[in-house]
């Protein structure tokens, strides 16, 4: 080393939900951090796998996946409740969409006054080609647990939901 020179090391600690957490906080909070962190992080990498592979975003990705549950169609309102976002996100991501012939506007047969959206032939088959990748990020993201590791997991997340939801009336 120089002469006169500090050997400064600077030591880079990941900013995120959980480095908020101290131990003198309730485990539950530390918890829900350590959710919120995992959460935030393997949304991030789906986004960019989408942006990067597909050159799609998520919401469009969500929208599609909610249609291609209902082959039917969904009406604009029904999606907005499905994505649990405003009209005018689902309007706007809808006229992407549309125009790219992903999807298709139909007037509802039973309310003339309301569209049903649905995927065309074309959407159908991005959709299952995104689907699958998607499946693969996700498997890949949580392959350093075993099954019994991801059943656990599940078993008590699935705990977690149902009394937030008898609690909480979710």
């Amino acid at each position: 080393m120089a002469k006169g020179k500090a050997d400064l090391t600077i030591v880079s600690t990941p900013i995120d939900a959980e480095t908020r957490a101290h131990d003198d906080h309730h485990l539950s909070l530390r918890l829900w951090l350590r959710l919120l962190t995992c959460t935030n992080k393997i949304e991030s990498r789906i986004r960019q796998s989408l942006q990067s592979g597909f050159e799609t975003t998520l919401p469009r990705f969500d929208l599609m996946a909610q249609l291609e549950r209902a082959p039917g169609g969904l009406k604009m309102s029904e999606l907005s409740q499905r994505m649990m976002v405003t009209g005018g996100n689902v309007t706007g991501i809808t006229d992407g969409l549309e125009k790219e012939g992903l999807v298709v506007r139909e007037v509802d047969s039973a309310d003339r006054r309301v569209f049903r959206v649905r995927l065309t032939a074309e959407g159908k088959r991005q959709f299952r080609r995104m689907a699958a990748e998607h499946e693969q990020w996700i498997i890949d993201l949580f392959g350093s647990l075993g099954m019994k590791q991801k059943r656990q997991l599940t078993e008590l997340l699935g705990e977690l939901k149902a009394h937030v939801n008898h609690r909480h009336g979710g």
